[in-house]
């Protein structure tokens, strides 16, 4: 399937969900960047002593650090939402939350992107090149985790660099494609990144949903023969 044919699947997808899409884009803004800001105004006793620190307290640093990883699991399950988008389309904005609901699986969506951050590190040591290759290729592996829960994290990375063999350039030129519209946003002082962001990430949905889900059907006639 062609890029520009994935990208008509996630507009169409988006057709009157936008308003969902980006209301999400929006508490994610607001959950990522405001909420740190505000804890650290706080802690430092008020805007005008915040404004005028010229270093950031050890403190927000450590928190700022645990923040991110207690984000993790939402991210990832943002990325689901889209999947869902697709394949359902009207979930709810709710589910995206719910994550938290699942302890087991929250802990194990962190410790699979530590350890994917750690691969993709130690192959970028060499050059810069083979880490982007490898973490094009690890890329599927959260969309796996979410179709098969019963993957452990080694066995997803496992399989997502299985599948995609033979379709890392066109993941690759499929992120390239949006770069366009990011120097537009630019002009809009980010806010059209509340649109372009669900649109990439329904783009990336689509194609794991049309090129990386059908191999399974391709793997289980070959068990069979």
């Amino acid at each position: 399937m062609r890029i520009s044919e994935l990208k008509r699947k996630a507009l169409h997808s988006l057709g009157g969900k936008w308003g969902a899409a980006v209301s999400l884009m929006l508490l994610l803004f607001l959950i990522n960047i405001i909420l740190p800001l505000i804890v650290e105004v706080i802690g430092s006793g008020g805007f005008s002593q915040w404004f005028m620190q010229e270093e950031t307290p050890v403190w927000s640093d450590i928190f700022s650090t645990v923040l991110s990883i207690a984000l993790i699991p939402l991210t990832i399950s943002t990325t689901w939402f889209y999947l869902n988008l697709l394949r359902e389309g009207n979930p709810d904005i709710t589910e995206v939350f719910a994550i938290y609901k699942d302890g087991r699986t929250s802990f194990k969506l962190i410790g699979a992107s530590i350890l994917q951050g750690i691969f993709i590190f130690l192959w970028s040591l060499l050059l810069i090149i083979p880490g982007i290759i490898k973490g094009i290729a690890y890329s599927q592996q959260f969309f796996l985790l979410k179709d098969h829960p019963e993957y452990t994290v080694l066995e997803a990375i496992t399989e997502s660099r299985k599948r995609m063999k033979g379709l890392k350039w066109k993941y690759f030129l499929m992120h390239l494609s949006f770069i366009g519209w990011g120097i537009l946003c630019m002009f809009t002082l980010g806010i059209g990144l509340l649109w372009l962001i669900p649109y990439a990430g329904t783009t990336v949905a689509a194609f794991y949903n049309e090129l990386i889900v059908p191999q399974e059907d391709f793997d289980d006639q070959q068990i069979e023969v």
